[in-house]
């Protein structure tokens, strides 16, 4: 049997035959651009006529989408149990991965590929799961992988405290750089076989002084050993095996096949599907989470796609390219002096050609000045890359993952890995059809977008989005199947599901807005009666003066959605109701730590009431009177009393005359500094506006503080303090100046006392049209 490991068969095992098929262990490392250029030449000089791969027996069948024209890695093998999809694994490639170079070489020559590692089927299956003649039988676990560091041996021994550096040196970039053509030459050929068999050698003497292979290892390599064998009584003459260079010296003897089958009987199995998915280069990097990544995939990429001495000064052209971009100064003198000191770096450093951390190096000293958010810039574009691979739409799916692509398909949404800012109009068909997908893919985990509450407009009919597909996200979609086939069904059956977990009046709200935001009115039916219900019992006022925020919203959005919200409405009166008949009782006798929330309850109450529109808030209604006897009440908490003063005011409920008496009550003698301190706080809520705009008030507030006594003074002064730090930088120097000029018995001018009518009409005029309201006449001041 003529097995050979490129140079080292005569060390290892001899061949017996030259009329047996001839064998030979390509053994590379993952995702390396130099090991899947050197293999593109091995199996040009070998010309297999059968191509072997160390990747799981499942993936076999799907090695025909290779070729497809919509594959495009980076893509990755997906794995699953099918029973318990969060079970999963991922075998990613990018385009310098040696086992996809291997898989489009067969793909190009028609040469057959087959995975010869061990069952994913036997891999994921758990203590207990059946064995393959039915019984019950235990798994050692995952694949492990090998006992030592085989790379950090051979790098010590080399000299090297740096493995990475080692294996770049020695096999990344010799290969990338020379033959920068790529052609199939005889010296490609014979360096790419040599560095084969130099490799096999050293993991052959790394593997002599270990015991030998036991466990899943053991039966992994069992597992290869017999698809060698079957690929030879199959009648190929020339097999080309592609495995982990420390699976090699291991495979080179294939006696005794019965010690191998009797290694593999009985395995626990499990039922397993696999598909592709696209994967991404941030996903591939280690900090991505994946153990057998690379931190600089897209560095690699770009060696692999340029080989040679030039390939660092395109990179250099890129990195230039991508500053300028981002509004940063980088001249053709600046991409030559970068490429001279990348190269003079690694002569010093005595490299073969400059790597990454010379091209880095350069690029920090000259591109971006040695400042650190230009290179963070190039590190995040160029070293580590937002490219996302895709797959055909005919890569067997899960029919959840199948309609959620047809859905974005449908609303025009690309799957891409950097993130992105999306502005969505709910007025137009197709702002409310991506609108709906993303709010149900929210619904049931899938969070290929998040809503960008930074940039949320204060109208209703724009939503922005911040979009960015993770891979992992296909795991979600296969979990989320269990609920449905399609993303509306599996939505609607999920946001059922959580309404048995919904303990509070806030937990049946957000399930309400979500169904009602992804348009999923089977949901909403349910969600409702069971908010009714909870809140006819819910006693507590707070709870329901917290749930009214976000019904409002939703009921005011959903007008804009076209959504049937009828339901709702009845609800958000029910609760208006109940709010207005206990919310007097609700703020009396409030402690320090109850007050703050109470008085911010208040002001949400009203704004929600305002962003519907209800008659309970308009003059004369139930609204107005509830403030008004919480604001006059002489009992309770100044903070409430002072901001429901301040919501009569906004509300125009109060003039100006009846908010100065209150105000004036609330400072007068008979009242505690403190008290008095926590009204003022309460009814300026954070802005300085109400007294920029009123003189009386400010003299009011004026004089209150100068005539307090030194101790009390002392007391309110952190109260003060900490309302005033609250206003803005611009209110607070307006404020200054409205005081100091105080001195002549007059009061002090409201702010804008100076403005020009005739320049005040003509922008009135101009916002006016700007939002179809017709200007009021009369004289501006």
């Amino acid at each position: 049997m003529n097995v050979s490991a490129l140079g080292v068969a005569g060390s290892l095992g001899a061949p017996t035959s030259a009329d047996q098929p001839s064998v030979h262990l390509l053994g590379i490392r993952h995702h390396g651009p130099g090991s899947a250029r050197s293999l593109g030449h091995a199996l040009d000089a070998l010309q297999p006529d059968a191509v072997l791969i160390e990747l799981p027996a499942e993936a076999d069948a799907l090695f025909g989408f290779v070729d497809d024209v919509d594959m495009a890695p980076p893509v990755a093998l997906l794995g699953y149990v099918v029973d318990h999809p969060e079970r999963a694994a991922f075998y990613p490639f990018a385009t310098f991965s040696p086992e996809w170079c291997a898989l489009r070489w067969a793909a190009a020559h028609r040469v057959p590929a087959h995975a010869i590692d061990l069952a994913l089927a036997h891999l994921m299956a758990s203590p207990g799961d059946a064995s393959e003649d039915g019984s019950a039988s235990s798994s050692s676990g995952r694949a492990a992988g090998p006992p030592v560091d085989p790379i950090g041996q051979l790098a010590a021994a080399a000299g090297y405290d740096d493995p990475e550096r080692w294996w770049e040196d020695v096999v990344e970039h010799r290969a990338s750089s020379s033959h920068a053509d790529g052609g199939p030459d005889v010296a490609s050929h014979d360096d790419a076989l040599a560095s084969f068999a130099a490799l096999a050698e050293a993991m052959a003497i790394v593997r002599a002084g270990m015991p030998d292979a036991s466990g899943r290892e053991a039966q992994r390599e069992a597992t290869m050993r017999q698809a060698i064998r079957r690929a030879q009584r199959s009648g190929a003459r020339t097999i080309a095996v592609v495995c982990g260079a420390w699976h090699v010296p291991a495979l080179v003897h294939l006696d005794p096949a019965s010690a191998d089958a009797a290694l593999l009987r009985g395995l626990a199995k499990v039922k397993v599907a696999m598909t592709w998915v696209p994967w991404s280069h941030r996903r591939l990097a280690r900090a991505g989470g994946y153990g057998a990544g690379v931190a600089s995939p897209g560095w690699y990429a770009h060696v692999y796609e340029h080989p040679g001495p030039d390939g660092v000064t395109a990179w250099f052209v890129d990195a230039a390219r991508l500053l300028r971009s981002h509004d940063h100064d980088v001249s053709p003198d600046h991409l030559i002096a970068a490429s001279r000191l990348a190269s003079s770096t690694a002569a010093l450093r005595d490299r073969p050609v400059p790597g990454l951390d010379e091209a880095l190096d350069a690029a920090l000293a000259v591109l971006a000045g040695g400042r650190p958010g230009p290179l963070q810039l190039i590190h995040d574009e160029l070293v580590v890359g937002d490219r996302l691979g895709s797959v055909p739409e005919s890569t067997p799916m899960v029919p959840l993952a199948r309609d959620v692509l047809a859905s974005a398909k449908r609303a025009r949404l690309k799957q891409e890995a950097a993130e992105r800012v999306v502005e969505l109009d709910l007025r137009t068909p197709q702002g409310r059809a991506r609108s709906h997908l993303l709010h149900r893919l929210l619904a049931l985990g899938v969070p290929w977008g998040r809503p960008d509450d930074g940039r949320r407009s204060s109208g209703t009919f724009r939503e922005s989005w911040r979009l960015r597909w993770d891979p992992e996200l296909a795991i979600r979609l296969i979990e989320a199947s269990a609920h449905g086939t399609t993303v509306v069904a599996a939505a609607t059956n999920r946001l059922r599901e959580r309404l048995d977990d919904a303990m509070t009046l806030a937990d049946l709200t957000a399930l309400i807005e979500s169904a009602l935001f992804a348009d999923l009115p089977d949901a909403v039916v349910p969600a409702m009666a069971r908010l009714a219900a909870r809140a006819a019992l819910d006693p507590d006022v707070s709870h329901l003066m917290d749930a009214l925020a976000p019904l409002t919203r939703t009921l005011r959005y959903g007008d804009v959605r076209d959504t049937d919200a009828s339901a709702l409405r009845a609800v958000v009166d029910g609760l208006v109701g109940r709010v207005i008949a206990g919310a007097v009782q609700a703020c009396t006798s409030l402690a320090d730590d109850a007050a703050a929330p109470m008085a911010e309850r208040l002001a949400a109450t009203q704004a929600a009431l305002a962003l519907v529109d209800h008659p309970a808030r308009g003059r004369g209604g139930a609204w107005p009177a509830v403030l008004a006897s919480i604001a006059r009440r002489d009992q309770g908490h100044g903070l409430v009393h002072g901001r429901a003063t301040r919501l009569l005011h906004d509300l125009g409920a109060w003039d100006g005359d009846a908010v100065g008496r209150r105000l004036a009550q609330a400072l007068s003698v008979g009242t505690a500094p403190t008290v008095g301190a926590a009204f003022v706080e309460g009814f300026l809520a954070g802005s300085g506006v109400v007294l920029l705009h009123d003189g009386a008030l400010v003299e009011l507030l004026d004089g209150w503080l100068a005539t307090l006594p030194e101790d009390a003074f002392v007391d309110v002064a952190p109260l003060l303090r900490r309302t005033f730090g609250a206003f803005e930088l611009a209110e607070r120097r307006q404020l200054g100046e409205l005081v100091s000029g105080r001195g002549d018995g007059r009061p002090p001018a409201p702010f804008g006392w100076d403005l020009d009518p005739a320049r005040a009409a003509a922008a009135i005029a101009t916002v006016g049209a700007l939002l179809g309201v017709a200007p009021t006449t009369g004289v501006v001041g």
